[in-house]
């Protein structure tokens, strides 16, 4: 592997993560979107990672949580059935929080890759100059 396949594999990580990261957040923030049952739960969204025959990885499609969701209680809602229930996210947060971690974590480990290939190319670039 070349320098320059380094950057980029550390390159794609990021935007990756940083893919997954923007998910992530997306779930959490809609994890209390309450609709009606006659509809459709918000759906979480989860990237699919695939390897790059070249090293590296991208992003190969998202997954979708299930439309159903779950029946929640809420009789004062104004979006509740005759029974008191309304639909909401089928999305268990300590996982999404866990990945979350996961996520920045892998993040942070591609920029310091970029870091270290940069102050070592730059190490590089000085030799002779002394």
């Amino acid at each position: 592997m070349s320098a320059f396949d380094l950057l980029r594999v550390a390159d794609e990580s990021m935007g990756a993560h940083q893919t997954w990261m923007d998910a992530l957040g997306d779930n959490i923030a809609n994890v209390n979107t309450y609709e009606p049952t006659s509809g459709s739960a918000f759906q979480a969204s989860y990237p699919i990672f695939q390897s790059d025959p070249n090293g590296g990885v991208r992003v190969a499609g998202v997954a979708k949580s299930d439309p159903q969701g779950q029946e929640v209680s809420m009789p004062d809602s104004p979006l509740a059935d005759a029974n008191g229930y309304v639909r909401a996210p089928d999305i268990d947060m300590s996982s999404e929080m866990s990945q979350l971690i996961m996520a920045q974590r892998g993040y942070e480990a591609s920029v310091d890759v970029t870091k270290t290939a940069q102050t070592t190319y730059d190490a590089a670039l000085t030799i002779g100059q002394k």
